[in-house]
């Protein structure tokens, strides 16, 4: 898209700050968390900010509107608003400014709503604090804003608590909050990091609508390179406190200058991308903490292309390339340095046949976990009335072949996790069969004996809930490694230093605690105590979701390369299907307790689609403007697992849904291939005649037509 700024160059930005610099006071002295950031945002304009964690993405937002912790502090350059300096400005009239004119749309819904209050309060308070409403204008003016942010039965929620919303509403009640003034300046900070892919996908569409509508400045704070492709007019790329590339949204992914740009776009799996033909490549190192910022270039100490003046002089934020900005000294030398992923001999993976022709050794059938509701009638209460069951999992036959990973997706409540617990015992299945190998795993991990927990071993999405933060890693490693009898005890020291290789991570970590280490080095820890079993089958729940991209990358090269060492097989839960495409060699799409699809990965990717498949895949947002994907939004509400409805259970959000027999039957399981099964009343002739979700592009031709609209 074409910038604002560029389109209206005489104008006023709304937002235009000036070598802005941020230090935080501490007891070590003071630490220098942004240093010199300078941008500026036209009226209608999105601008994308993007970095790793630590860079300074946050404390520029909350800068801007003097949020700042207690000890942070801004000392030095300029933040205008419309023109007005707002550094310096007493706090009453910033308070003032901040609630009229310029809002903020946070990551964590639950710490910006207040649980004590309806949300119809909340709304309401803005415009009678702000505008002086009255009550009843207030009220109407809030069920309004939230039919514009596709808020369903407005008038109900009104009423609810913030707890009684699920989180893509609450999202999206704090969204209207933000705009019920119609601010000129909106900043979102990470605002669907937390979203299911579905709900993220129409939280981006209504950023859309409402900078067309209200012409609103949006700065749009993530870490997520296909979400910025998606919203951004232009990006601003943050590493070590600075701006290193500021530049339209197209030539940030298609041709990036800066080294630290083509790094993170090298770390992103796109959609449609494998580990037999793809090879994610992490930036190696990490952020340097802003007490110890290298001489010279901050970014050379992880660059490939740093020469003796990077380590020796600072390079300046310049022009080039169109008016692109870029704080690099041999740019020039490196433009359209985006290397080909293409994978390597450095990893040896087993062949597709042959993975293929692996023997089967884990196996469900008609898998069923269901949670007791807890009574809410007085008869319930006293035993007497019916039982109601959440149905978690509800009749899933699956099968995975060693060595091989079986990659689980879908939205929030569709029994991903539930799966997982089941499998390694902590929850108890309620009917059906587990089995793996010759063990059954119907019962919990109480009643299992120790051989059988050795086998299957899991890594958490949150590695800070799993590790002890009293107890050393050493020792938190060693644990199994002499519980399931793998090294005798004297050896115990010598298994832990070569597991903590075995993730790349050097023997001095055993001395350390879990808080001494980054998010990227605890998941590795996570790993490796997972790995000290030896366990022939590994269930990974979102292990990379909350990890920067680098990170990821790593985390994921990682597992891939001790899956081929070890032929462990694996379970792959993720929200994000571009990871799960890439690392897993089938996939399974489940819907509240259900399977609607199961296949080969690139089966699954490619139509036929299941109608909930085709919509998961359309919400993804990819960071390839090559790429031109299909709008298909699955709206509504996940219905509660309390009541599922009858027939197919996606019926009620289907796009295309055909008639009654959707209503009243359940789906048969057509086999569109080899091991390919989609469960849809929909003929399989019609479901290979739809379109692909994402269909190759001229993109000079498509930014040429966008720029011309």
């Amino acid at each position: 898209m074409n910038s604002k700024l560029t389109d209206r160059p005489n104008e006023t930005p709304v937002l235009e700050i000036q070598h802005l610099a941020i230090t935080y006071e501490t007891l070590k002295g003071n630490i220098p968390a942004v240093q010199d950031v300078s941008f500026a945002i036209g009226r209608g304009e999105t601008l994308g900010i993007v970095g790793e964690s630590g860079c300074g993405k946050s404390s520029v937002a909350f800068g801007i509107v003097d949020f700042l912790r207690r000890n942070g502090k801004i000392t030095g350059g300029s933040i205008r608003f419309k023109g007005q300096e707002l550094r310096g400005m007493p706090a009453r009239e910033l308070r003032q400014l901040c609630g009229s004119q310029i809002s903020m749309v946070y990551q964590d819904p639950m710490q910006a709503l207040n649980p004590a209050l309806r949300v119809g309060d909340q709304l309401m308070e803005v415009l009678i604090d702000h505008q002086e409403a009255a009550k009843e204008e207030a009220r109407e003016e809030s069920v309004s804003m939230l039919r514009q942010v596709h808020m369903p039965d407005p008038e109900q929620v009104m009423e609810r608590f913030p707890h009684q919303l699920s989180g893509g509403q609450q999202q999206r009640a704090l969204i209207a909050m933000a705009l019920l003034n119609r601010p000129a300046l909106l900043i979102a900070d990470e605002p669907t990091t937390a979203l299911d892919v579905t709900v993220e996908a129409t939280v981006l569409d209504l950023f859309d609508e409402l900078s067309q509508e209200f012409e609103t400045a949006t700065m749009y704070i993530s870490h997520d390179m296909g979400v910025i492709a998606r919203v951004a007019d232009r990006v601003g790329v943050l590493y070590a406190g600075e701006i290193v590339e500021l530049a339209p949204v197209r030539d940030i992914f298609l041709n990036p200058v800066h080294p630290y740009t083509q790094a993170l776009i090298r770390c992103v799996p796109q959609l449609g991308e494998s580990k037999e033909t793809c090879c994610l490549q992490p930036i190696r190192g990490r952020v340097p903490s802003p007490k110890a910022l290298p001489e010279g270039c901050f970014f050379a100490p992880r660059c490939d292309y740093a020469r003796n003046a990077c380590q020796r002089d600072h390079p300046l934020l310049r022009t080039i390339n169109r008016g692109s900005l870029v704080r690099c000294h041999y740019a020039e030398d490196i433009v359209g340095g985006v290397c080909q992923r293409t994978r390597e001999a450095d990893l040896n993976l087993s062949p597709q046949e042959t993975r293929e022709d692996a023997e089967v050794i884990f196996q469900t059938r008609g898998a069923k976990t269901y949670y007791e509701q807890e009574a809410q009638s007085l008869l319930g209460m006293l035993g007497l009335g019916e039982k109601n069951y959440v149905k978690a999992l509800d009749g899933v036959d699956l099968e995975v072949k060693k060595g091989n990973t079986l990659g689980i997706v879908g939205e929030s409540g569709c029994g991903k996790s539930t799966l997982a617990k089941t499998i390694v015992g902590l929850e108890s299945l309620r009917e059906g069969q587990i089995k793996f190998l010759d063990y059954d795993l119907s019962e919990t991990v109480e009643d299992r004996d120790l051989e059988l927990i050795r086998e299957i071993q899991m890594v958490f999405q949150n590695p800070d809930s799993t590790l002890n933060p009293s107890y050393k890693v050493g020792r938190q490693i060693g644990r199994p490694l002499t519980r399931f009898g793998s090294v005798k005890p004297s050896e115990a020291e010598q298994g832990v230093k070569r597991l903590l290789h075995a993730v790349r991570l050097d023997e001095s970590y055993a001395n350390r605690y879990p808080r001494q280490l980054s998010g990227g080095e605890k998941q590795r820890v996570a790993v490796a105590r997972a790995l000290a079993t030896r366990p022939s089958m590994l269930v990974c729940d979102e292990p990379v979701s909350s990890l920067d991209v680098s990170v990821q990358a790593a985390v994921l090269n990682l597992l891939l390369d001790l899956q081929e060492e070890t032929q462990t097989t694996m379970l792959f839960i993720a929200h994000d299907l571009s990871v799960v495409r890439y690392f897993s060699d089938s996939v399974a799409v489940m819907y509240l307790g259900k399977l609607c699809e199961v296949g080969p990965a690139d089966a699954i990717y490619a139509p036929p689609y299941h109608p909930y498949t085709e919509g998961l895949l359309s919400a993804v947002p990819t960071p390839n403007p090559s790429l031109e994907q299909k709008r298909i939004r699955v709206t509504g509400e996940v219905p509660s697992a309390l009541n599922p409805p009858q027939g197919c259970r996606f019926h009620t959000r289907c796009p295309r849904k055909i008639g009654a027999i959707c209503e009243e039957q359940e789906p048969p399981a057509v086999h569109a291939g080899n091991t390919h099964t989609i469960y849809c009343h929909i003929p399989l002739q019609e479901l290979r005649e739809v379109e692909p979700v994402l269909t190759q592009i001229d993109a000079d031709r498509k930014f040429a037509a966008d720029t011309q609209d």
